[in-house]
């Protein structure tokens, strides 16, 4: 009796909502959502969330991956970008969405591409929320591979609290078209400052766009990882150097291209775009294999946030990440580190679809952090870079969340629940600051 009440209880969901939003509404949890011991600032914000996908094109480009003898082509890069932002949710509608992601790796037969889709708090194509001023933005840049959806407990987080936030599929870097590296080497800050002049184009008074007098592009934050890390502080001022160059000539059929953002270069001696007011950089990549050294490092002189795992394998830490934060001796900047975390510090938790039985552990382990819960891991980066973005974009006086004891067993850390560990946070306001 109680199973045929069950199925048609759920036939009677199917018929009012729909099958996707019963998946949504059934699920007992979302990426993002917080745990009993999220940190304070953790939980969503007062706006209601939409979303809504935009294509871009970068036209005349270098095509990096057509590189031969020296000689580059040029192309249009294409670019789809996710935006979430304040919203007005309707009578009627709730706010949930689907995400259309893929596991595996495009061209690799070993892990094919398998679509699946996981539930987020969000309303598709919903109308905007514009009874307050323009919202400060944040511009969020995936690892290698990656997606626009690698980080939605983030996103939707911060357009709950009153951000419009835009993620890049960075072409040739997405788990669907994953090429040379070298696209990934030259293209991300290229990308990030595109995405940036493209979404300031649209927020413009007499744009057509949704997002017209819905932004301040002249209040920005960037957050990058892994590769998207890499790609933010040489945006914020970091230059690469004479060994980066050397070694992406090599990938790409002797271009010199990445010359254009080397230290000493015109793009890197002049001061950073003055519209990104701070940077996160989650496990940026580089420092182990020459891409940054002591003169690049100097050039970083927008306030920065680092957020590493000790045990990181791919970024490296003590010789990787941290060498990064000790170098960046111009940077007013902070180092957050997970003790006993490896590489996963960013993305979201694991979804179900990667976690079922037969499917190759590379797909769970892109996620998955050995040592921790990594929805605590989400939780507790929703709290630091609220603190954050929310310092430097919208004056919030959050220096509390950051000025702690250096670990956090020698003192509890504001917002922090009882008996919290494994958290450690060093800072050093740099020599050199740039005041936007």
């Amino acid at each position: 009796m109680q199973r045929r009440f069950l199925y048609f209880f759920l036939l009677l969901l199917i018929t009012i909502l729909g099958p996707s939003d019963v998946r949504a509404q059934t699920d007992t949890f979302v990426v993002g959502d917080p745990l009993p011991d999220a940190p304070e600032l953790a939980a969503r914000g007062p706006y209601k969330v939409g979303v809504r996908t935009i294509q871009f094109v970068h036209s005349g480009q270098k095509d990096i991956l057509k590189a031969k003898d020296g000689n580059v082509p040029t192309y249009d890069r294409k670019l789809t970008v996710e935006v979430w932002y304040p919203a007005q949710i309707p009578a009627g509608k709730t706010e949930l969405t689907q995400y259309e992601q893929v596991m595996g790796l495009a061209n690799n037969p070993s892990r094919p591409l398998v679509p699946y889709t996981f539930p987020g708090r969000a309303l598709r194509d919903a109308e905007p929320d514009t009874r307050e001023a323009a919202y400060p933005l944040v511009i969020v840049s995936h690892g290698y591979p990656g997606s626009r959806y690698l980080m939605t407990y983030l996103t939707e987080n911060l357009a709950s609290k009153g951000y419009v936030v835009v993620a890049i599929d960075h072409a040739e870097s997405t788990y669907r078209d994953v090429a040379n590296f070298a696209s990934t080497l030259l293209n991300r800050p290229l990308d990030d400052l595109f995405v940036l002049d493209e979404m300031a184009r649209l927020s413009a008074k007499n744009s057509k766009s949704f997002l017209s007098g819905l932004l301040n592009a002249n209040n920005t934050a960037l957050i990058g990882y892994s590769m998207g890390g890499y790609g933010a502080l040489n945006v914020g001022g970091a230059g690469y150097s004479p060994q980066a160059v050397a070694f992406f000539g090599q990938m790409a059929g002797g271009s010199d291209a990445l010359k254009v953002r080397a230290a000493g270069s015109p793009a890197l001696t002049a001061a950073p775009d003055a519209r990104i007011k701070a940077i996160v950089a989650f496990a940026p990549w580089g420092m182990e294999r020459g891409v940054w050294d002591a003169e690049g490092l100097k050039g970083l002189r927008l306030p920065t946030l680092f957020i590493a795992g000790d045990k990181d394998d791919v970024s490296g830490y003590e010789k990787g990440i941290k060498a990064i934060y000790d170098g960046a001796v111009n940077a007013d900047r902070y180092l957050l580190t997970y003790v006993n975390a490896r590489h996963n510090v960013a993305p979201n938790a694991p979804a179900a679809a990667v976690m079922k039985p037969g499917l190759p552990i590379n797909e769970y382990m892109h996620y998955a952090e050995p040592g921790w819960n990594e929805r605590r891991i989400n939780n507790i980066n929703q709290h630091f870079v609220t603190a954050y973005i929310g310092l430097h974009l919208k004056g919030q006086d959050n220096r509390k969340y950051l000025d702690v004891p250096e670990s956090i067993t020698a003192g509890q850390w504001p917002g922090f629940k009882p008996r919290a560990v494994g958290l450690e946070m060093r800072h050093n306001e740099g020599q050199l600051r740039v005041k936007n």
